[in-house]
């Protein structure tokens, strides 16, 4: 499968190669036109030259006929010298077929040489009369080399006239070209750029198009199809798997739903054969009132205490309530106990008035004081203790309950703290049916955090359970906050 980056980079390199093909295109032919150019005036200024020193050999023999000094024969050899390395130039730049034209030309500044040197020559053996001959021929080939100078001028202006006409036409041809070039890229960019923005905007739009079917609740709609091979198609697949998916999972809610609402059907079904518990809380406060009356005081806070225990557990569980009432709760519990047990158990209850204002959740801490009863110091003849210590820290609220009672094994504490809900619940309250492990998870649940209590046991040592409340907690963070503080509504029922 090709990536979109994989054809962008192919594209790019496509025009890059393209670009840089027309630019040396372009080098090539202008670079051949300079050259052309640039030989044509060497060639020029190389005869200008040979023209020159060609008369300065010429003068400088002269003057060394005229005086035999070493100032004079110095600036002979250095003009015979200059002439050699001109001719030489010449016949480097020449190619075979000019050099045939040029040939008398050539035989003409070795003619000059030769007839300076043979002068000089003669001019050292003192022969006037031959080195005035020779003399003689030296200046009338200086002359003839500059007329030929001329002539081979006027052949090369007519071949620059020809050169010139050709650059033109060169000239106009690369204007053509450069317009060509500059359409046919342009042409081609539009092309590749309309085809690749294709290949990218119709599969966009087609998955906008689904995607706004899915967000109006059309999930049975027609498949998405991306014909591409890059990441859009798997864009697609992607989308279409999970519309299906959706599509799936809330016709499976709706199965749910419907099985939920048969079941509580049938919950409400098995409620309404049982004794109704309000029934039961005005009965209570019934017998208490008679049993005041009877002043029997022991037996009516007795009766009072069940009541308003029983009262408290109505309430809505999912609902939070301040600390203070959990305490109270708490309270009217372990009258109960006091009344069954006497001096056989001794609770210890010691609470820092600034924390119960903190919210928590419905019958938080009567369960796991219950269990402390129950599994810890029910069975002891004498000296049970339990105690329930709540206190701040610098982050958390503190909830300590502990009994001396006879302890859990680190495998017990471990299966409590690692629980599954897909487990049945083990060691459930007697008087609320709530065991710690739904104490634990309802904690986790509305504070929104996984480390919500500490349990430290050994067996036959007691146990002591710690509960840490987040004080950064907030109500407007978690939904419990639409049941609200119902404490109020219970006391009136």
């Amino acid at each position: 499968m090709k990536s979109i980056r994989t054809k962008l980079i192919f594209y790019f390199f496509v025009f890059v190669i393209l670009f840089n093909i027309v630019s040396i295109s372009i080098y090539v032919s202008s670079n051949t036109l300079a050259n052309s150019y640039h030989s044509s005036f060497e060639r020029f200024l190389l005869l200008n030259s040979i023209s020159q020193s060609a008369n300065k050999l010429y003068e400088n023999t002269k003057a060394y006929v005229m005086e035999q000094s070493e100032e004079n024969q110095a600036a002979y050899y250095q003009s015979r010298r200059s002439m050699m390395q001109e001719e030489e130039r010449l016949q480097n730049m020449l190619s075979s077929e000019e050099q045939i034209h040029t040939r008398n030309y050539i035989n003409l500044i070795d003619n000059i040489i030769y007839e300076s040197e043979i002068t000089t020559g003669f001019v050292l053996r003192d022969d006037i009369e031959r080195y005035t001959a020779h003399l003689k021929e030296t200046e009338s080939t200086a002359s003839y080399i500059q007329e030929t100078t001329l002539h081979l001028i006027d052949l090369e202006l007519t071949e620059y006239q020809t050169l010139y006409q050709d650059l033109q036409e060169r000239n106009e041809a690369f204007r053509w070209f450069s317009f060509f070039v500059f359409t046919t890229t342009v042409m081609l960019a539009v092309f590749f750029a309309i085809w690749f923005s294709n290949g990218i905007n119709k599969p966009i739009q087609t998955l906008t198009r689904a995607a706004r079917e899915v967000s109006s609740g059309r999930f049975d709609g027609e498949p998405v199809e991306v014909r591409s091979n890059d990441e859009l198609k798997l864009l697609g697949s992607s989308f279409n798997q999970m519309r299906a998916s959706i599509h799936e999972l809330i016709e499976e809610i709706k199965d749910q739903s419907e099985q939920e609402r048969l079941m509580k059907e049938l919950e409400l079904k098995h409620l309404q054969n049982q004794v109704n518990p309000h029934f039961l809380f005005n009965t209570l406060n019934t017998i208490s009132k008679m049993a005041y009356l009877e002043e029997a005081k022991s037996t009516s806070n007795l009766i009072d205490s069940t009541a308003a225990l029983l009262r408290y557990s109505l309430g809505d569980i999912e609902k939070f309530v301040p600390l203070r009432e959990e305490v109270r709760a708490v309270k009217e519990y372990l009258t109960i106990q006091k009344t069954r047990f006497t001096e056989r158990i001794t609770f210890i209850v010691e609470v820092d008035d600034e924390c119960l204002d903190f919210p928590i959740p419905r019958l938080t801490l009567q369960p796991l004081v219950e269990n402390a009863f129950i599994h810890g110091v029910e069975e002891q003849e004498e000296g049970g203790e339990i105690k329930l210590f709540i206190y701040q820290q610098e982050k958390e609220i503190i909830v300590e309950i502990a009994d001396n009672g006879k302890g859990m094994t680190s495998d017990k504490i471990s299966s409590i703290l690692n629980f599954s809900k897909e487990k049945p619940e083990g060691h459930i309250g007697h008087s609320t049916g709530l065991g710690v492990t739904n104490v634990i998870r309802r904690l986790q649940l509305f504070y929104r955090t996984e480390h919500v209590i500490e349990i430290d046991s050994q067996p036959g040592k007691g146990t002591q359970i710690k509960l840490l409340l987040p004080k950064q907690f907030s109500l407007a963070d978690n939904g419990s906050r639409e049941g609200g503080n119902d404490a109020s509504t219970d006391s009136r029922r």
